[in-house]
């Protein structure tokens, strides 16, 4: 128990550093969640879910839950819409996301941040078979002279990822991989996206900043969109 509780917090600060101090954030371990310990509205949305589907589904909203308490509030339901996105409690945003056997999520208050986005990849080369879906001419042409190219694809999967996370709240569009140009700093770990299309309220060149890290096998992205 001491080894996970060890791997949650320190995921929880790795990826902490990347939000803005007053973002929290929390990781649990999925195979140690219950769903019993969801609040009802939380149970009743999985309820004819698979059991996998299930503990990634607790470990998210009860990682969710402890970065609400760690922001000094009381833990409220994280309800899921019809379109299956976080319901965030009144005052808050936040992100969730899972991968590799952990999940985390990121919350802050709606008076600093309107909105957040997080996502975790496993840190392995993007398909070869996907990439022209994921990335653009620009994208693939920045990577091509790479020697990581495969890895650093992986990164801005991961990235458009947490970015389409960030958006949907404010645009409710649902929009694909080509909508964002990303451009990677490696050596800071920081990233530019803009987008390549009026989203509004977002419209087309409008950037979007965020920090990427690779840590214990996974790569972590993430964003914060000012209020």
């Amino acid at each position: 128990m001491g080894a996970v509780l060890q791997t949650e917090a320190t995921l929880a600060d790795a990826i902490g550093g990347l939000f803005p101090p007053d973002v929290s954030v929390a990781a649990m371990a999925i195979g140690k969640a219950q769903v019993a310990a969801l609040f009802h509205v939380e149970q009743r949305a999985i309820g004819g879910a698979v059991s996998r589907r299930q503990q990634e589904f607790a470990a998210g909203r009860l990682a969710a839950h402890q970065a609400q308490r760690a922001l000094g509030l009381k833990a409220q339901a994280v309800a899921m819409a019809a379109d299956r996105a976080p319901i965030w409690p009144m005052g808050l945003c936040g992100s969730i996301s899972h991968s590799g056997g952990v999940a985390a999520a990121a919350v802050g208050k709606r008076d600093a941040w309107a909105a957040l986005g997080l996502d975790i990849e496993e840190d392995t080369d993007l398909p070869a078979e996907i990439v022209e879906t994921v990335l653009l001419p620009a994208e693939r042409a920045w990577l091509a002279p790479r020697a990581d190219a495969g890895r650093l694809a992986r990164v801005i999967f991961s990235i458009k990822e947490a970015i389409y996370k960030a958006q949907f709240p404010l645009t409710r569009q649902l929009i694909g991989f080509e909508a964002f140009q990303v451009s990677l700093d490696p050596q800071q770990g920081r990233f530019e996206a803009r987008f390549q299309q009026n989203c509004p309220p977002f419209t087309q060149d409008e950037g979007l900043a965020g920090r990427f890290a690779r840590h214990g096998g996974l790569i972590l992205s993430a964003l914060a969109i000012p209020g």
